[in-house]
């Protein structure tokens, strides 16, 4: 779906580097912040309908971070997959306790990555619209 506007947070220069070229190379509109500060800074002016969690950022964690931009009615709706590293028992259900509606693990398939993330955004498209 070329075009869709996607927000990657992800602390790591060379995992942020792949998967911003990843999905540029797919048409995306792609948006970046290494950290909570500056993604939602960004968020301010940017309403991406997907968002590329780094659970593992410095300061604020993507857990936290998770949970503050679904307490925000204006950015509730933006379907959050979480991208990290974290692959242990009970990480994902911690995730989507947080607010994640998806889950990937790292290191990303480079060959399936984009199509993953089209898929995630079919999900999101079909999702109902909270008012």
């Amino acid at each position: 779906m070329p075009g869709e506007e996607i927000l990657i947070i992800e602390d790591n220069p060379t995992n942020l580097k792949l998967v911003k070229l990843l999905l540029t190379v797919e048409g995306y509109e792609i948006r970046t912040a290494v950290d909570a500060e500056e993604a939602l800074k960004v968020l301010e002016t940017f309403h991406p309908q997907l968002i590329l969690m780094d659970l593992q950022l410095p300061v604020k964690s993507g857990f936290e971070l998770t949970r503050e931009i679904k307490s925000n009615p204006k950015l509730k709706d933006i379907y959050i997959v979480a991208l990290t590293a974290y692959a242990m028992k009970g990480d994902e259900e911690k995730a989507k306790a947080a607010g994640c509606n998806g889950y990937m693990t790292k290191p990303i398939s480079v060959a399936t990555f984009p199509d993953d993330i089209a898929q995630y955004l079919l999900i999101q498209a079909a999702m109902p619209k909270k008012e």
